[in-house]
């Protein structure tokens, strides 16, 4: 993916310059400047096709920062943070929503340019296929494949957010204009279910770290995974299961053994990782980097190891929610790694005489000795987006630098797994107690037996919490939106979906309702 290795690092910088052309387009009504900008591309020299894969990946993971931080922020197991230059923001945590918000609108603007990106990217590799052997024609076939998986998840996302949304059919961005009904969530869900269908012979049958050429790129488990998520929206749990099953019976996928590293340098492309955003400093102090920024979770305040580290923005807090959710059940692996502490926070949690005795890692100071301060806009940061600072390579000082950002685990896919055989789905392979079990040993947790539905979603509430807004998106798609009004929130159900940003609604009338 996007500066994969050295070896892939000057064609990527080649993609990226094209990516420039279209990708920092705010103007979706250009479709010209969406289908020409590799007009003068000499489509003969079909080595190049490579180029056009790695744009796509190169777009996908050139993520704003608020891009997952909206996706992610209406959960119970997360909020925004205090006070800032971002209060929408935080108003976005408390329900009350504003479509002027440039949030909003950079997340749809942004993704749609990259849906289109990926359209683009499958138009020219099908020029070069006109000019090449059967091998270069095999290859093409497999990086259409690959875009649309990409394009699969982009859409997979802002759906989430918006329920009914557009799915562009080809580059030509004008069709968008045409458009006289927009597609429900189910359609947009059943319709990245198909297009998985379509991939995935195409694609290589492979853990995606054991790729040579593009490693941690899509393979077919990564269309998998995809396709396992879109139909557990629909509700469709035999296909949630027979999907999801055939990840687990590959055998190719091993859950990473230290919960804790995992979300460090050493899980980086582990055997646990399906879909990973990857950035790299390329083992250097200076120069070219790749990167996410991930300043916003991290904490305002702290006093790092490593002398020079830099501190983060306070916009991203673990819940007192999630946190007791997780001292209950008797957690220790998972919340320490989950949650960073500062003393005000550990003073609040003490306030509730039920939690006024804590386990001893409940502490500001991580494993890795980088303290965290008090400060003011949380109490909380999240420990998923964090890196030690004893582990950015020297010279490097930006928080979380040389950290990939992970969207789909082979964690998850058990836990859907296991959720779609409690909810009377037929199993292809393990049941749901050895599923869960996995997960919960790692974690250091007991075994169940006979496991239930509110079982698997404690779990996946433990597992995942704080990652890409799945708690939300779960109790959403479940109707248990009563989890979502706490810490004096009110939630209600025409509150699921963000409003449409007004600057598209302008641009597209069909979206005014």
């Amino acid at each position: 993916m996007k500066k994969l290795s050295k070896r892939t690092k000057a064609i990527t910088l080649i993609a990226s310059l094209l990516m420039v052309v279209i990708g920092c387009s705010d103007k979706l009504e250009e479709p010209e400047l969406n289908n020409n900008f590799a007009g003068g591309t000499d489509f003969t020299k079909t080595e190049d096709m490579t180029l056009s894969i790695i744009g796509v990946y190169e777009a996908f993971q050139s993520r704003g920062w608020e891009q997952p931080l909206l996706i992610s922020v209406r959960g119970d197991d997360v909020n925004a943070g205090g006070l800032g230059d971002q209060q929408d923001f935080a108003e976005t945590d408390l329900f009350n929503y504003n479509k002027d918000y440039w949030m909003y609108n950079s997340l749809w603007e942004n993704v749609y340019v990259d849906v289109i990106t990926s359209h683009t990217a499958m138009d020219q590799i099908m020029r070069y296929q006109e000019l090449a052997d059967d091998a270069g024609k095999a290859l093409g076939d497999q990086y259409i494949a690959e875009a649309k998986v990409i394009r699969a998840i982009m859409l997979f996302h802002i759906s989430r957010v918006w329920g009914e949304v557009f799915i562009p059919t080809s580059s030509d961005t004008a069709e968008l204009f045409d458009v006289e009904v927009l597609p429900t969530q189910e359609e947009v869900m059943q319709h990245i279910s198909d297009q998985m269908d379509e991939a995935m012979p195409f694609l290589l049958d492979t853990h995606p770290n054991k790729r040579q050429d593009l490693p941690g790129g899509v393979t077919l488990y990564t269309a998998l995974a995809i396709k396992a998520l879109a139909n557990q929206e629909l509700g469709n749990y035999q296909a949630v299961a027979d999907a999801a099953g055939q990840i687990i019976n590959s055998n190719e996928f091993s859950l990473f053994p230290d919960f804790y590293e995992l979300f460090k340098i050493p899980g980086k492309l582990s055997d646990e990782s399906i879909l990973d955003m990857q950035y790299s400093d390329f083992g250097q102090g200076e120069g070219d980097r790749e990167s996410h920024l991930y300043a916003p979770y991290g904490p305002q305040g702290w006093t790092p190891a490593v002398d020079g580290a830099a501190s983060g923005w306070g916009f991203y807090e673990p819940s007192m929610k999630f946190i007791k959710f997780m001292l209950d059940r008797g957690e220790t692996t998972r919340l320490e790694t989950s949650v960073l502490f500062t003393d005000r926070g550990i003073a609040e949690i003490q306030a509730d005489p039920n939690y006024a005795t804590l386990p001893a890692f409940v502490s500001n100071t991580t494993r890795d000795g980088d303290i965290i301060n008090d400060y003011a806009r949380a109490l909380f940061a999240s420990g998923k987006h964090y890196l030690p600072s004893n582990q950015l390579i020297s010279g490097r000082t930006s928080y979380g630098s040389n950290k990939n950002y992970n969207i789909i685990r082979y964690a998850e896919i058990l836990l859907v797994y296991a959720e779609a055989l409690t909810q009377g789905a037929s199993a292809s392979g393990m049941t749901a107690d050895q599923a869960v079990n996995l997960v919960r040993q790692r974690a250091g947790m007991s075994a169940l037996s006979g496991v239930t539905l509110d079982q698997v979603i404690d779990e996946k509430f433990a597992e995942l919490g704080m990652e890409w807004g799945k708690r939300y998106y779960d109790m959403i798609r479940l109707g248990r939106v009563n989890e979502l009004s706490y810490d004096g929130r009110t939630f209600t159900e025409d509150k699921s979906f963000l409003p449409y940003p007004q600057a598209q609604v302008d641009q597209f009338p069909i979206l005014d309702k």
